[in-house]
């Protein structure tokens, strides 16, 4: 994986996908300041700060992917800190925030309280554009303790706290709810200082926060993309796509199918991001396509179909693109494949 430069933009956020950096040295090579680390591990640990930088990790290796670190940064000066079970650092224009909560018999209360918890701090900051939500879920599709599954579940705590915090956070951001490989639920996001996001949807699907009842008592809530325009209006700005996968409306479709998934998967993601979507969400002139991606996370339920994925990706993005690939449970049982994606 190549680590990407970024000497010509304002502020940040950027981010790079490494094989187990050494933060020095990557924040070097990056030309930026740590803002906050993501480490896709063998194992789950709680959040903390690391050489000064708010750092992950969740448990999503195994013996059929290798672990990764998505470190963000910033050309601005970073300040770190811990605050309750949280760890956060900010830098005047952007957030990182990330919590981790133990697995629970049902999740519902305690997400809605980490979540009021996040909202609160990152509003009383002053980070009232939130941008970009990771929910990294253990047994994402197992029960709880009532019978429920666990997304639904998580789907009641966080819809109950934004429904609380609505009138401040009206905008639901760009977000990704994928399964990991140990029980709890990570959190963890970015937010920016007001009047810089744009939040899309896709013309081929449903808004997610409009899903119909079969998919839970509580819609999922987030965006299915998230434009951050850059600080003061200059330069392109980033586009951060969600979790997306196989779904036309709201429906599954291509069920147990890995190829077609992922090729339906890749369609959803060119809508979402080509010029005629854009445009429709005012962002005349940006429009990208498929290839303009430089940074994708891909999570493959099962094992047998990674190499798949990886022939599909390979022929989809550009070469220089950074991939990371995941094997963990997606956030319904017959979707196969889920990818996340920036272009910047």
């Amino acid at each position: 994986m190549s680590i990407h430069q970024h000497e010509g933009r304002i502020g940040g956020p950027w981010s790079s996908l490494v094989p187990g950096p050494d933060l020095a040295e990557l924040a070097g090579a990056a030309r930026g300041n740590a803002l906050g680390r993501i480490n896709f591990a063998g194992t789950p640990a709680e959040p903390s700060l690391v050489d000064g930088a708010p750092r992950l990790s969740t448990h999503m290796a195994n013996g059929h992917v290798s672990p990764v670190e998505e470190i963000w940064c910033t050309s601005l000066p970073v300040r770190a800190g811990v605050v309750g079970d949280a760890v956060f650092a900010e830098d005047g224009e952007h957030l990182f925030y990330a919590v981790r909560l133990g697995p629970q018999p049902v999740y519902r209360g305690r997400v809605r309280d980490m979540y009021e918890n996040a909202l609160r701090f990152t509003w009383e900051r002053g980070y009232t554009d939130l941008v970009r939500m990771w929910n990294l879920i253990g047994g994402i599709t197992s029960p709880n303790a009532d019978g429920m599954e666990i997304y639904r579940d998580f789907c009641v705590g966080r819809a109950e706290a934004f429904a609380t915090w609505g009138e401040r956070f009206p905008q639901l951001p760009a977000a990704t709810g994928i399964g990991t490989l140990s029980p709890g639920v990570d959190l963890c996001f970015l937010a920016a200082k007001p009047g810089r996001a744009v939040h899309l949807e896709n013309p081929r699907q449903t808004p997610a926060y409009e899903y119909p009842s079969r998919y839970g008592p509580k819609s999922p809530s987030f965006a299915r993309a998230t434009f951050l325009k850059d600080i003061n209006g200059q330069g392109a700005g980033s586009l951060f796509v969600s979790g997306t996968a196989s779904i036309l409306g709201d429906d599954t479709v291509h069920q147990g199918d890995i190829a077609r998934q992922t090729e339906e998967t890749l369609r959803n993601i060119e809508a979402l991001v080509g010029n005629d979507n854009l445009d429709r969400h005012g962002l005349g002139g940006v429009g990208y396509d498929v290839k303009d991606l430089n940074q994708v996370k891909v999570y493959v339920r099962d094992a047998e179909h990674v190499p798949v994925v990886r022939d599909v990706c390979a022929s989809a993005f550009s070469a220089d693109c950074d991939i990371a690939y995941f094997n963990v449970d997606v956030c319904r049982p017959e979707l196969l494949v889920e990818i996340e994606g920036v272009c910047r």
